[in-house]
């Protein structure tokens, strides 16, 4: 669909941008706080790129201040962070950390104090460790107690200073990769196991949504969703139906269960057909349904194409770029439903994650056509190489342009009629980006730190920090094209 005028941004329209605790804050063990999966994970040799850690991060935790003042300087309206669970309980399910809650309460007056609105995530793939090893995380019903009782801490905390949360951030990413790939905690691959997590882990989201609707929280709740929309490789049938095995296993798995409290009949033939169906216990449907979100958090950062895979000798999963080494990704899938293909249309990242902007607006087309839910953009970023000056600056033109596409499919969607409520680019300052260590950037602000020892953490504004700051000022009206 073209159109001869794109609508206007919304005036309330929530330009932000994004991080996680475990990714920016460090002080991995101060003020009380316990142990998290990931700060045991990276000390698996070989997990992480050049065995690197959030232990100190980018040292957020000790300099809030200064990001939240840099921020500000942008014009910024909406910082979307996450709660480090372990630093509020410590051991996930005993008392309260008053030290971890009011780093906290100081972040989030610093920002309010600023005009930033707060978008707090909930969970950002950091349980406490204690709770690992207590009853295995995610595989326990427990968790939808315990994690229903941290949610209620802080939405009575923070009730009418936060008006928008984010219950589960990439339910998707964090249980294949922690159950399947073993590329995350608890690092195994056992799909049994996986998709009864899967289970607990929509029961205690429902739970959680469920709650802040009845505590009558003033504000907003959804989950975060890692959308990759499928495109077929060919318009050969098989591939075309590949391209939907591909939705249905990748995304509506989720997203159904969000929005309707259903999961999808094809998967779910699937799963009873290969005895890889959770256990459905009484009164589990019925949360689900009761746990419908206000909005649909979307992650955006690329698209999939694929193709038929078949059941004998088929494409299983194969070697990720967590390197940056262009070209080192293997084509990944599933016998009987799809593989992956290199899409010839679009160009690639040096993490080889396809740059395609109008898969965000055939993304958020695609959700709200199903759905009928609000979008919250809660990450789109890129991870790339930059490079500092010896005067200080960084010229990162090249995520200029990315961001700048993206925003443009983003006011393409919402001339569509796609209901939008702010756009949280990944991410404000570098940080530490999971396996891929530090070298791969992504903020607007470049942080001195890497993979060595020798870093002064300081804070330098790229090109694209001054760009975001013009798009800001005119509500997304001046893109500097």
């Amino acid at each position: 669909m073209e159109h001869k005028q794109l609508k206007q941004f919304p005036e309330n329209f929530l330009w932000g941008s994004a991080s996680a605790a475990y990714q920016v804050e460090g002080a991995w063990d101060e003020a009380g706080k316990g142990e998290s999966v990931w700060d045991r994970f990276v000390t698996i040799p070989g997990k992480t790129f050049k065995g690197t850690n959030g232990k100190v991060a980018v040292d957020h935790y000790h300099r809030y201040k200064e990001d939240v003042a840099l921020m500000a300087e942008m014009g910024m309206k909406a910082y979307r962070f996450s709660v480090a669970w372990a630093r509020v309980i410590p051991d996930g399910d005993g008392e309260v950390n008053e030290e971890g809650l009011a780093f906290y309460d100081r972040l989030i007056d610093e920002l309010v104090a600023n005009n930033i609105e707060p978008v707090v995530t909930l969970y950002h793939w950091d349980i406490p460790q204690a709770l690992q090893d207590k009853y295995k995380g995610w595989e326990s019903r427990q968790i939808i107690e315990d994690f229903t009782r941290y949610a209620e801490i802080l939405f009575k905390r923070y009730n009418g200073k936060v008006k928008y949360w984010v219950s589960l951030n990439e339910q998707n990413v964090f249980i294949q990769h922690g159950y399947k790939l073993a590329s995350h905690p608890p690092a195994v691959t056992d799909e049994k196991r996986m998709y009864a997590a899967n289970h607990v882990a929509n029961l205690a989201n429902a739970s959680v949504i469920k709650r802040f609707k009845e505590l009558e929280i003033d504000g907003k709740i959804g989950p975060s969703f890692a959308y990759h929309p499928a495109y077929a490789f060919s318009s050969k049938p098989a591939d075309q139906l590949a391209a939907l095995n591909f939705e249905d296993f990748e995304a509506h798995l989720w997203m159904d269960v969000y929005a309707f409290g259903k999961y999808p009949t094809v998967v779910w033939n699937y799963l009873v057909e290969n005895d890889l169906a959770p256990e459905i216990q009484d009164g589990d449907m019925e949360l689900l349904k009761a746990g419908k979100p206000d909005f649909m958090g979307l992650n955006y950062y690329q698209t999939d194409a694929v193709e038929s895979n078949p059941i004998e000798e088929g494409v299983g999963i194969g070697k990720a770029n967590y390197s940056g080494e262009k070209g080192t990704t293997e084509a990944s899938g599933v016998p009987g439903l799809y593989k992956t293909a290199v899409n010839p249309y679009v160009e690639r990242t040096n993490w080889d994650w396809d740059i395609d902007p109008t898969g965000l607006r055939i993304g958020m087309r695609r959700i709200s056509s199903r759905y009928d839910l609000p979008i919250l953009i809660t990450e789109n970023g890129l991870g790339e190489y930059d490079t500092l000056e010896a005067d200080g600056s960084i010229h990162d033109d090249y995520r200029i342009d990315y961001l700048r596409q993206h925003v443009k499919a983003i006011q393409e969607a919402i001339t569509d009629g796609v209901e939008v409520l702010g756009y949280c680019t990944w991410s404000y300052t570098d940080l530490l980006s999971w396996l891929n260590g530090y070298q791969k950037r992504y903020g607007f602000v470049y942080v001195d730190r890497d993979e060595t020892e020798d870093n002064t953490f300081d804070r330098y504004k790229k090109d694209s920090f001054f760009w975001y700051k013009k798009v800001i000022e005119t509500n997304g009206q001046d893109l500097g094209e």
